[in-house]
């Protein structure tokens, strides 16, 4: 590790904190309906879907509604996929997905996962990808933060039946939120290199006298809404480790800052919402905390090198550089590759299977920890509130007082709900692991013996149910089995959650708010800061450290004593 590596971090780390403060106090105001440049074309939106916006929702209608419009966005992406072998702006001629691709690619981009069993250059047309991948990518995320803002304002008053109106919020979040933002972003990465046309690919003559195919399209604008909304999903097939994706140290920063932009700006929206900002710093201080925590593990793994490199003699000044771009080296690939799954990202500049055990292990855990670190677009912020009810809940054990947070009483349905939230990911991340570990169907797929191999398939589920959808790598994914059960994972891991944690809001909202007194248990200082994040580490650690332990944990000895499968 240097200290000009660590110097590159602070100053991305230092921009996303920089920027949380006004991002959160203009998204609060976007929230509460005060922001409205944009108010003729909103008012175009709702009467063309028949909204009143001032109309509000009840937990149940808000959610069907959710599900509703993202069973649209299904529907209407399933069969732009199917079909772009006929549609137009298909200069390559690219055919149409298969039924189980297309399925796992239309929940994928619905439930922002973004998790991609195809290499988008070679898989999708021009209209796939605007019309189909970037439209979701706006959807989908706008989805995640109107029902944190729903849950936030659940904390915010009390003795009330509606948490505001869902179509109202979506749209107020793509018109003011996402869009003008994804618009300054694509512009800059348009200028920084990254292509954004609808040529045909080019053919280029080599120095040697081959040809070689370079491939184009509309790509700047999808990247600048795939992070800024954390989709993540690549326009080319090795994401953002292409040169036309983030061609340079610079589109690096500006991409490694939108990742986590949103994310952390959102603690602080809770804290206006509930108009007490202070509350909103102690969730920015876990998230930060385990971000910085989570970079210098990997910075230490990835810097130390590759014990094998290392006695075969090699240099190991660079550490560990197998799978990462020398554009961007050690300290880059360390933030993004926490970054991005500590968001639900699921983008990557380099590739993880590459890198050291202990260094994947990082990324694998913060998916595991359920992305609340700071999560993605809106999930991040409402897992992160479910984490803070069970947290509450141990304190009031602790010293024999009934739970209560922001003076709203949690009791035992809000404490079931929240365990049964919680308890979605590892039935299903483990539940599928363990079969798929065990079936020569799912076997067939893996490219590495021992620990890496089971490494790969913990990771792949992993990643589906927790939204992520970044790969490990060396898993053949586009195939029946994989297909089908990571689509299901990624659904089970997108709405098994959300309809309980806005069960939750529902109960919150209803509850009178009530006072602090002497004994409350304060919710914004230290000692509240290091309980949630106990609890947070020890939930993890306890449900998904036996697995890690045959992974990553088990190769690291091994390939520590210099050998390897």
């Amino acid at each position: 590790m240097t200290a000009i590596g660590w110097a590159q971090i602070a100053l991305i780390l230092g921009l996303v904190a920089a920027t949380a403060i006004p991002l959160g106090r203009y998204t609060a105001a976007v929230a509460a309906g005060r922001v409205k440049f944009l108010a003729p074309v909103e008012r175009i939106f709702y009467a063309a879907g028949g909204v009143d916006p001032a109309r509000g929702m009840g937990w149940k209608a808000y959610t069907l509604a959710m599900l509703a419009s993202n069973a649209a966005g299904f529907l209407l992406l399933f069969a732009i996929l199917r079909l772009q072998g006929v549609l137009p702006l298909n200069p390559e001629g690219v055919s149409g997905q298969s039924a189980w691709l297309a399925f796992n690619t239309s929940v994928s981009f619905a439930t922002n996962t973004n998790w991609q069993a195809y290499s988008g250059e070679s898989g999708l047309s021009y209209l796939s990808q605007m019309a189909g991948l970037t439209v979701q990518n706006f959807l989908s995320a706008s989805t995640g933060i109107a029902l944190a803002l729903a849950l936030s304002r659940a904390f915010a008053a009390g003795g009330v039946k509606d948490l505001g109106n869902y179509w109202a919020d979506f749209v107020r979040i793509t018109l003011y939120l996402l869009l003008p933002l994804a618009l300054i972003l694509g512009l800059l990465l348009v200028a920084g290199g990254v292509p954004q046309s609808l040529s045909a690919y080019v053919q280029a003559t080599m120095l040697d006298g081959g040809s070689q195919t370079i491939p184009l399209g509309p790509a700047a604008f999808q990247i600048a809404i795939k992070q800024l909304g954390t989709n993540g999903g690549g326009f080319f097939g090795v994401n953002s480790a292409h040169p036309f994706e983030n061609p340079t140290p610079w589109t690096n920063l500006l991409q490694s800052w939108a990742i986590l932009a949103i994310p952390f700006a959102l603690a602080l929206t809770f804290g206006h919402i509930v108009r007490d900002i202070r509350q909103g710093w102690a969730l920015f201080a876990v998230m930060m905390g385990f971000i910085v925590a989570g970079v210098a593990i990997v910075y230490a793994a990835e810097a130390g090198g590759n014990p094998l490199h290392l006695a075969a003699g090699l240099d190991p000044v660079m550490g560990n550089m197998e799978g990462k771009e020398v554009r961007f080296g050690v300290p880059l690939s360390a933030l993004w590759a926490v970054a991005t799954t500590g968001a639900s990202n699921g983008s990557v500049n380099a590739m993880l299977d590459s890198f050291m055990p202990l260094g994947g292990m990082v990324p694998l855990f913060l998916i595991q920890l359920g992305e609340v670190l700071p999560g993605g677009v809106g999930s991040g912020l409402y897992g992160m509130l479910v984490f803070v009810l069970l947290a509450v809940f141990v304190a009031g054990l602790m010293v024999g007082r009934t739970p209560e947070y922001l003076g709203k009483k949690v009791q035992a349905k809000e404490v079931k709900l929240a365990v049964l939230a919680v308890l979605v990911l590892p039935l299903f991340i483990l539940g599928f692991t363990a079969v798929a570990a065990v079936l020569p169907a799912a076997t067939a797929s893996v490219q590495d013996a021992g620990p890496h191999g089971l490494s790969e398939i913990l990771y792949a589920y992993t990643s589906g149910v927790g939204n992520n959808g970044s790969a490990f790598g060396g898993l053949t994914a586009d195939t029946p089995w994989f297909n089908t059960t990571i689509g299901l994972a990624m659904l089970f891991g997108r709405y098994a959650v959300i309809v309980p944690v806005m069960a939750i809001a529902g109960a919150i909202a209803a509850k009178p708010k009530l006072a602090a007194s002497a004994g409350s248990f304060p919710t914004h200082g230290p000692l509240f800061v290091g309980l949630l994040a106990g609890v947070i580490l020890i939930l993890g650690g306890l449900q998904f450290m036996p697995a890690l332990a045959l992974g990553p944990v088990a190769e690291h000895f091994v390939l520590g004593a210099g050998k390897t499968f």
